[in-house]
C-alpha cells in the first residue's frame, strides 16, 4: 500500500454482477496513474447483504478511504454502501436496461441525509478521477501530483488540437 506522507489511504471498487467488469476497469487505471492502491470486488446489495457488510468493515479496517460503487439496473449498491459508513462513496450508474437511465435516476436521488456522489453513465474513470480529487483534498503531494497531470493533460490537448483541425 502506498504511503503518502505517513498516509496509508486505498481506493475500493465494487460492483454487483462480474458483467461489469470491462465498465470498472477505468476506475483502477485512473487510481494507478496516480499509483493510489485499490481493491475491487463483486458484491450484491440484494443477494449477499451480509458479505458485503463485513467486506466493507474489513476494507475501511485495510485503509480505504473512497468507495466507487458500479450498478445498474435499480442500482441499490451505492446507498446501501453509503447507509453502512460515513467514508465518500462515489456511484458510476451502469448501462443495462433503459440505456442506464433507470441506475443514474436511482444513484441521484439517494434520499437525505445519506449522499452518493454520482459520475455519468458507464464513467468509471471519472470516479476513479473524482476519489484522487478527494484524497488529494488532505494530501500535498498528491495535490502536486494531481495538479501535474491536469497540466499534462492541457498541454497535451493544446498539442493535439492547437493548430486547427481539417474539415
Amino acid at each position: 500500500m502506498e504511503n503518502w506522507g505517513g498516509e496509508y489511504m486505498k481506493v475500493g471498487i465494487l460492483f454487483g454482477s462480474r458483467s461489469d467488469v470491462d465498465k470498472m476497469k477505468a476506475a483502477a487505471r485512473c487510481l494507478e496513474e496516480f499509483d493510489i492502491p485499490w481493491e475491487a470486488h463483486v458484491l450484491s446489495a440484494h443477494r449477499v447483504p451480509d458479505e458485503l457488510e463485513r467486506r466493507l468493515q474489513e476494507m475501511q479496517d485495510s485503509g480505504v478511504k473512497v468507495f466507487i460503487c458500479g450498478a445498474g439496473l435499480a442500482a441499490h449498491l451505492p446507498g446501501v454502501v453509503a447507509s453502512k459508513t460515513t467514508l465518500p462513496v462515489i456511484g458510476v450508474p451502469l448501462s443495462a436496461k433503459l440505456n442506464g437511465m433507470d441506475a443514474l435516476y436511482s444513484i441521484v436521488q439517494m434520499p437525505k441525509p445519506i449522499p452518493v456522489a454520482c459520475v455519468g453513465i458507464d464513467n468509471a474513470f471519472n470516479a476513479g478521477m473524482l476519489a484522487v480529487q478527494m484524497l488529494a483534498l488532505g494530501n500535498a503531494d498528491l495535490s502536486r501530483r494531481l495538479d501535474e497531470w491536469r497540466e499534462n493533460m492541457r498541454e497535451d490537448f493544446i498539442a493535439d488540437n492547437g493548430k486547427g483541425v481539417e474539415l
